[in-house]
């Protein structure tokens, strides 16, 4: 008998991406299927297009999609703005959140977690049940609730940044969550927080992209697949064990699969 996993339809569906921003053409044939409760980790050197995916899914404006597809639930999403994405459940957090002096944290996400239900025909939350909400999920990412009170990300460490970032994600319960190079810059003790968050929130109705350059991560959130990606296209995918011998061998390991893709 089939798990819940197995029959749910794919929540992501890149069919055959390319992409190019400036007439120089990024992606190069992208091939990738996620599933509802299934993390992905994407890998590989800097510059082979693990950032960029990222920022295509999300809609970011300076890049072109040439040829290919991209599906959430079964829809194209290439008409939708980034605003619509992010409504329709697509969360990307970022390797350098921005600092946003003069916007209060807590009403930005109060803001975005209203928009997001509005979305879904949920009712939305007045003010006291959005702050009773958002105390449930600080104690996801250990964070004090004096960090609500003060503008986005401002003043904030490195890891306080990331775990800020991981509330967000509680609060929008995206359907996709991609999370670029989340673990850099932490400390061990950030990197386990913000990991132990990232596993709470995880469930049978979401699907997370983990992109890094490095198996520490991976040694807190154990993923169902890995992808390595070189010159714009995935080039080879396996288990977790796939991250222990990029590890191991480096990346180096890995250009003997470039002329067979």
């Amino acid at each position: 008998m089939k798990s819940k996993k197995e029959t749910k339809k794919p929540l992501l569906e890149i069919h055959d991406l390319f992409a190019s921003t400036e007439n120089l053409t990024i992606l190069k044939g992208v091939n990738i299927t996620i599933n509802p409760g299934e993390i992905h980790a994407i890998m590989g050197r800097n510059g082979c297009g693990k950032s960029t995916l990222s920022k295509i899914i999300a809609g970011h404006p300076s890049y072109e999609i040439t040829g290919g597809n991209i599906k959430l639930s079964g829809t194209d999403i290439e008409p939708l703005e980034p605003e619509e994405r992010a409504q329709s459940g697509i969360f990307l957090g970022f390797q350098y959140p921005i600092e946003i002096p003069g916007v209060s944290n807590l009403e930005f996400l109060r803001v975005a977690t209203n928009a997001r239900r509005k979305f879904l025909k949920k009712e939305e939350l007045d003010t006291f049940e959005f702050e009773d909400l958002v105390k449930e999920k600080l104690e996801i990412v250990k964070m004090e609730p004096t960090f609500l009170n003060r503008s986005i990300n401002q003043g904030f460490s490195g890891g306080e940044k990331k775990r800020n970032e991981i509330l967000q994600m509680a609060l929008l319960e995206p359907e996709i969550a991609i999370l670029d190079e989340t673990d850099s810059g932490l400390d061990i003790d950030a990197l386990r927080i913000v990991a132990s968050g990232i596993k709470k929130i995880a469930n049978e109705n979401c699907g997370i992209i983990l992109i890094t350059h490095y198996q520490r991560l991976l040694d807190e959130i154990k993923p169902d697949f890995v992808h390595v990606m070189a010159n714009g296209k995935i080039i080879k995918t396996g288990n977790s064990e796939l991250a222990l011998e990029l590890e191991k061998n480096g990346y180096e390991w890995t250009d003997k699969f470039i002329d067979k893709t």
